[in-house]
């Protein structure tokens, strides 16, 4: 912040010191910034998918089928291992995500509120929207998945005289030892101004 030194009392005050024109021109407008925002990184992480944390999420989310929890129902049920409830891919970073497992190349922990940062300067609220999974094959423990997130489209809308900007993060989800995709989980971050 610069320090503009006031004139004596009583002198003509001086030419406006900024230069407002000059800096009005070199701000983005909104439609820019969240343009900007698409297909920026939000994250990369490589996660083991363990029998204990998928064991506790299916409690958490009260699901009953024995198939969660031991290997012998899920054989029954005609899979190759304990599968992920649906939603865990919500959550699957919380856990099994390894320091030393980590791509060398991930963006900083960070990324999605480096995408954000230009929408929080004015404070405001943020809150998490829709989400949907769509699977290509089901998530089973021992799983080694490498996850790479980026903005795939940010927009706003204005509701009850407040405005809402949408960004969509997609986060696709792939076989360590075979590059096949997993899973993809694609969720909407609101801010609200």
């Amino acid at each position: 912040m610069a320090v503009v030194p006031s004139a004596p009392v009583g002198a003509a005050p001086a030419a406006d010191p900024i230069d407002r024109e000059g800096w009005a021109a070199t701000m983005a407008t909104v439609d820019e910034v969240l343009k900007g925002m698409v297909g920026r990184p939000t994250h990369t992480s490589t996660v083991v998918v363990e029998r204990g944390p998928v064991t506790f999420f299916a409690d958490a989310v009260l699901e009953t089928d024995p198939a969660y929890r031991t290997p012998a129902a899920a054989a029954a049920a005609g899979l190759a291992a304990i599968p992920a409830p649906p939603t865990y891919p919500f959550v699957m970073e919380t856990w099994g995500t390894f320091p030393e497992i980590q791509p060398a190349d991930a963006p900083r922990p960070a990324g999605l509120l480096d995408v954000l940062g230009p929408l929080l300067a004015d404070g405001g609220l943020i809150l998490h929207g829709e989400q949907e999974f769509t699977y290509h094959r089901p998530v089973v423990v021992g799983d080694v998945l490498v996850g790479r997130g980026a903005v795939v489209d940010a927009y706003q809308k204005t509701s009850k005289g407040r405005t809402m900007t949408f960004v969509v993060v997609r986060t696709d989800w792939t076989d360590q030892a075979t590059g096949e995709p997993v899973v993809t989980s694609t969720y909407n971050v609101i801010h609200r101004a």
